[in-house]
């Protein structure tokens, strides 16, 4: 998350690519222009904070059509707009799927400096979010299958009582697997256990897994 952010330009006109990069670096981003959507994809993504200026307007593909192949791929990257021509329509579209800004040519260099900054606050939160995901991941796999039959229990309410009739299992032994899931999974409270599955997408059933429903 120290990473230093990255700033990608897509942009067909050169001239908009030279200047948004030296703007770009004289602020300390890292900055990388394409003069295609086609370009971009071939670049490998950087692992820390980044974002997107995209023209919506380009020879080759539109820009709002790129942003929701960018969705399809599962690529989250924040996106500022750039456009000559926008109109409400475009507008609200990009916004409704996502897009941080939508700035008309000629904009003011600040107001795309605050967008970038509003970009890639986004993306830190998101990377942030991921990390977490990935840590309670490691952590629910550290649990046996019968620890985890326990926690799909507990998280939605069984009782020790409850639990241990359904799975078989004595109420004390039930109670030293849902210590284990509690000291495992570092839940202090119920509470916390809960919204850990939640994060995980662990459903009702006997031994779920994330993701499962």
């Amino acid at each position: 998350m120290g990473e230093r952010p990255t700033v990608y330009v897509i942009d067909d006109d050169e001239s908009v690519r030279a200047g948004l990069d030296s703007l770009l670096r004289s602020v300390g981003y890292d900055s990388h222009g394409f003069a295609s959507p086609r370009a971009f994809l071939a670049h490998p993504p950087v692992t820390g904070p980044s974002c997107l200026v995209l023209d919506i307007r380009m020879p080759d593909a539109s820009g709002l059509d790129f942003q929701d192949e960018l969705a399809a791929m599962g690529r989250c990257i924040p996106i500022v707009f750039l456009t000559g021509h926008g109109d409400v329509p475009m507008s609200v579209k990009a916004m409704k799927a996502g897009a941080v800004s939508f700035l008309l040519k000629p904009f003011r260099e600040q107001d795309l400096l605050d967008a970038i900054r509003e970009a890639l606050d986004r993306d830190r939160a998101r990377l942030r979010q991921d990390d977490q995901a990935s840590e309670l991941r490691e952590r629910f796999a550290t649990l046996t299958a019968r620890e985890r039959e326990v926690m799909a229990r507990v998280v939605v309410g069984r009782l020790n009582k409850q639990i241990a009739a359904e799975i078989g299992l004595s109420e004390v032994t039930v109670k030293v697997h849902r210590g284990h899931v509690m000291r495992k999974m570092q839940a202090d409270t119920v509470a916390d256990l809960i919204r850990m599955a939640d994060r995980l997408g662990i459903g009702a059933a006997c031994g779920s897994e994330p993701g499962a429903r």
